[in-house]
């Protein structure tokens, strides 16, 4: 699985139009899902997202959680994370995991964020969304679980 995270000071999903989840201070997760993932995958991002220390202490390191700033997740699912550009200029998408399994482990990892206790907003899988964010630093951190 391959987790882009960006910190922001806000962020959206909508459809048509529809607003299906805002966050404030938080992370904005691309969330792609790749043939070979499983269960394993899942609980090694859950771990490292819930404790990656990205926000500000008093003296301006990054040296807190998301739970220390009592931060939210809005969740995205992002096939295209899986993207092979190595070949042509058409980007192949054979790497990705079939949409059932996608969705599973999608919904597995979102279930595990919650069950840490943080507040997580979703997209709607296989839709055509539209997603707005404020990037806060900038900070954007890719974590790939198969390169632990």
């Amino acid at each position: 699985m391959r987790v882009v995270i960006q910190k922001v000071s806000e962020a959206s999903v909508s459809v048509e139009g529809q607003s299906l989840g805002a966050i404030k201070k938080g992370f904005m997760l691309l969330v792609g899902v790749g043939q070979e993932d499983t269960e394993v995958d899942v609980d090694y991002l859950a771990r490292k997202i819930a404790n990656l220390r990205v926000f500000e202490d008093e003296q301006g390191k990054m040296n807190l959680a998301l739970k220390d700033v009592a931060g939210e997740i809005l969740s995205i699912s992002q096939f295209t994370l899986l993207a092979n550009t190595k070949k042509g200029n058409r980007p192949s998408f054979i790497e990705a995991a079939a949409p059932e399994t996608g969705d599973l482990l999608y919904e597995k990892l979102n279930a595990s964020l919650r069950a840490e206790g943080f507040t997580v907003k979703t997209g709607q899988f296989g839709a055509h969304m539209q997603v707005q964010l404020i990037n806060d630093g900038p900070v954007t951190i890719l974590i790939d679980s198969k390169n632990k």
